[in-house]
Order: C-alpha cells, then sequence, then structure tokens
C-alpha cells in the first residue's frame, strides 16, 4: 500500500504541472486585466503598477518566475497546524493579490479556507447522513410506499440545481418563516441553509448508490447463511451487507467532494458567505491573477488528496482489491 501511494503522488507532479500550466495562460489570455477601470489610468501610473509587479516581463518569464515561487523550498508542517499559510509551512509564495492592498494569497487563503473548509464538511455530512440512512431503508423496504418516496426524493435532489434550491429555502425557511439568517456567516445556525442546499444533491446520488449497492449485496449466499443461523435483521444488515454495499458510495466520493468544492461558488455566492470559493468568483470578476492560480491550485490539490484517499478507502473496505 505504501508503494501505492508513493506512486500516486509521485504522479500528481504532472497533474499539477499541466493544471498551473493551462491555467496561467488561460487566465492571462482573457480580455482586460487587474488594473482595468471603467476610469483610465494615467499611463505612467499603469507603467509603475506593471513593473511592480512584473506584469511588463516577457509571459514566459512570468511563466517561469510563477513557476518558482510554487516550488516548495522548506518542510515545516507544524507551521500548519497554527495556521494554514502554505509559505510559512513549506515555503510557497502564492504572491501578493492584486486587489487587496498590502495582502499576500497565502493570507488570504489562510483566512478564507477555513470557511469553506466548515461549510464543505457540514455539506458532506448532511449528503452521507441523509443519502446512506435513504438508501439503506430503501433497500430494506424495497417495493413498498418507503422506497417509493425515499427514490422520489433522490430524484427530486437530483433535478433541481443547488441555485434553485438555496433561494427556495431562503425564502421559505428564512424569509416566510424567521428561523434562519437570510445570508452571512455569523452563528453556527448559519450554516444550516448553505449546507443543505448542497448536501442535498449528493445525498440524491448516495442514496440511489446505496439502494443498488444493497440490493446487489442482499441477494448473496453470505446473507441468507447469516440469515439461516438466526442472525438478526439489523446484525444482518449493519455487520455484513453494510460493508459491500457500501463499494459504490465510497467510488462516489470523490467525484462528490469535487463537486461539493466547485459547488461552494456558488452556494457561497447565494448566501454570501465569506469562504474561499467566494473569493475566487470575485478574483475572476476583478482580474486577480494570482488569487484566482493560487485557488485553482489549492482546489486541485485537495481534490487529489480526497482521490487518493477513496482509494485506500476501497481496499479497506473490500480487501479482494489489491494495489498494482
Amino acid at each position: 500500500m505504501l508503494r501505492f501511494i508513493a506512486r500516486r503522488i509521485f504522479e500528481t507532479v504532472p497533474v499539477l504541472f499541466i493544471i498551473v500550466t493551462g491555467a496561467f495562460f488561460m487566465i492571462r489570455l482573457v480580455p482586460g486585466g487587474p488594473f482595468t477601470a471603467e476610469k483610465a489610468i494615467p499611463p505612467e501610473v499603469q507603467r509603475n503598477l506593471d513593473a511592480y509587479y512584473h506584469l511588463d516581463d516577457p509571459l514566459w518569464k512570468q511563466y517561469v518566475d510563477y513557476l518558482w515561487d510554487l516550488c516548495p523550498k522548506k518542510f515545516h508542517p507544524l507551521a500548519l497546524a497554527q495556521e494554514p499559510d502554505l509559505k510559512a509551512a513549506f515555503g510557497i509564495d502564492l504572491r501578493p493579490s492584486f486587489r487587496y492592498a498590502n495582502r499576500t494569497v497565502n493570507e488570504i487563503i489562510a483566512e478564507k479556507l477555513p470557511v469553506s473548509l466548515e461549510l464543505g464538511l457540514l455539506s458532506l455530512g448532511v449528503a452521507l447522513g441523509l443519502g446512506l440512512t435513504a438508501g439503506v431503508i430503501a433497500a430494506v423496504k424495497r417495493n413498498t410506499w418507503i422506497d417509493y418516496v425515499a427514490s422520489a426524493l433522490a430524484m427530486t435532489g437530483i433535478c433541481v440545481p443547488t441555485f434553485v434550491m438555496g433561494p427556495l429555502l431562503v425564502l421559505f425557511f428564512a424569509i416566510k418563516l424567521g428561523w434562519f439568517n437570510a445570508s452571512g456567516w455569523y452563528s453556527p445556525i448559519d450554516g444550516v441553509l448553505p449546507s443543505l442546499t448542497l448536501g442535498f444533491v449528493y445525498a440524491a446520488y448516495i442514496a440511489r448508490l446505496t439502494r443498488g449497492g444493497m440490493l446487489e449485496v442482499l441477494n448473496q449466499d453470505y446473507i441468507r447463511t447469516a440469515r439461516a443461523k438466526g442472525a438478526s435483521e439489523l446484525r444482518v444488515i449493519f455487520r455484513h451487507a453494510l460493508r459491500g454495499g457500501l463499494l459504490p458510495v465510497v467510488s462516489f466520493l470523490g467525484p462528490a467532494m469535487a463537486g461539493i468544492l466547485t459547488g461552494s461558488f456558488v452556494i457561497e455566492m447565494i448566501f454570501q458567505i465569506p469562504g474561499l470559493g467566494r473569493e475566487f468568483v470575485t478574483s475572476a470578476l476583478n482580474r486577480d491573477y494570482n488569487l484566482m492560480l493560487g485557488t485553482v491550485l489549492l482546489y486541485a490539490v485537495f481534490v487529489i488528496i480526497m482521490n487518493l484517499a477513496v482509494d485506500v478507502l476501497q481496499v479497506w473496505l473490500n480487501p479482494k482489491l489489491r494495489f498494482e
């Protein structure tokens, strides 16, 4: 397993190189610039800004310099326990922001990332809690009204996009009933509506996958043997069937985490959550090159880590799988 993990980590290097290269040149090809405004900037001011941020250098030199700043120059992971600062932990410099005066991308990520992680974990908890529960119950009560209701709710969650469900939840629970705030991130209760909006979609997929996996496992010979030996229905479900029935769900967790990350961009804008996803959208509108690149790179690393964790979890759940 250690050999497999080491090989996967080594394989991420060219993947990250391609992501950074593609993002760097695509961002620079977008019309406009970080200092483009409705009111024209005097030419001498524009030249001074370009010189200060090295935007007057040839594009190939800007690219090479950026790659050098991304190279780890030290290893101090204990610094991450105090503050998620990549420069303090690994010497990775994501450069200053073009729109936030006297602030670096490292500082912005260190401030905004915990909010996005909290939203992502809450949404994942909602997705797993609702999806696994509904899927197991639907499989056990298959072809009954409970199964039909769970399947109908799952199909509704798949069909209704988050940018429709979010405003509907705000309209009903925040404006009409007044139970929650319509926007903001001021107290723990403010995470209820955003996490429900983002997590319900993936709960629907997880419910369908869990139901299908459980139905396949419940028809296996060893399940019938366990029942013939007098094992209770709860023991059969949670001790014998659930572990095998979760394999399709585990395979889905990697793409689900990527979807939750990208979906948080929309959710953070709808609910005005001060997270990293909202900063990414703002940086795209402001042509803040460094903040966009830093956010893309961070999300890419996170998705790669989650996919690796899912692969390891699959083998733990199913020892028949072997790393090659």
